[in-house]
């Protein structure tokens, strides 16, 4: 699998030969000033939202317009997006649907949920993305740390990868992100959701030798990068 990052919690994987976008907020992130990166030059089929903030929806309706691109994500979301006229497929906490890039389980999410003009966000969730032959991985959008993470490996294809915040205050930090890799049974684990602000900096030496400590191996991604993982 191919990913690309955005900054923040904004990556854009690609599997199953289609292009899906998360959590795209790109031209307010101050970190993605200065970089050549051009929201009107992203691709994408799909765009998966993990709840309604606008650090996590604030480019999602132009980056569907320009790319005809279908939203994916809790009901009360998506819905909010369908109203604008936009392609949507709304699902909610448990349920799982086979899109034709794979799998996409929506799973808990301990945080909150609002639309960006205060209306209903629904409760907010992450993802685990399965494809038979290109593998899975979990997309943990915003969240504490939480028991309901151990279940993954039980209902869910061994992970290849998660993607998980780290950044404290608003979400987990990289301590209980440490955990949280414990739990899913993920040795490979992809930062998001920190350095964006000042209360969300982290030391990168720090957060890197608590998974190191445990076996675990953390890569903290500079915003405009791309890179591959494999299937294990």
């Amino acid at each position: 699998m191919k990913i690309t990052y955005y900054g923040h919690s904004c990556f854009k994987v690609e599997i199953g030969g289609k292009s899906i976008l998360f959590d795209p907020f790109i031209t307010p992130n101050p970190a993605t000033a200065g970089t050549d990166i051009d929201v009107d030059t992203i691709q994408c089929d799909y765009i998966l939202l993990s709840h309604g903030h606008s650090d996590h929806v604030a480019d999602a309706e132009r980056i569907a317009r320009n790319c005809n691109a279908k939203i994916v994500g809790v009901y009360e979301v998506v819905s909010w997006f369908m109203a604008k006229e936009l392609d949507g497929h709304g699902m909610n906490t448990g349920g799982k649907y086979t899109f034709d890039f794979g799998t996409v389980r929506l799973v808990n999410a301990v945080h909150s949920s609002a639309m960006p003009d205060g209306s209903y966000g629904g409760n907010p969730v992450g993802f685990v993305i399965s494809h038979p032959e290109e593998g899975c991985f979990y997309f943990a959008g915003d969240t504490a740390l939480t028991l309901d993470m151990k279940l993954i490996p039980d209902i869910c294809p061994p992970l290849d990868f998660a993607i998980l915040p780290i950044g404290d205050n608003f979400t987990m930090g990289y301590e209980d992100a440490v955990l949280c890799s414990e739990f899913i049974n993920c040795s490979t684990i992809i930062g998001a959701h920190f350095d964006t602000f000042p209360v969300i900096d982290i030391d990168h030496d720090a957060a890197k030798k608590a998974f190191a400590d445990k076996s675990r191996n953390l890569f903290l991604p500079k915003v405009g990068m791309s890179f591959s993982i494999t299937k294990a």
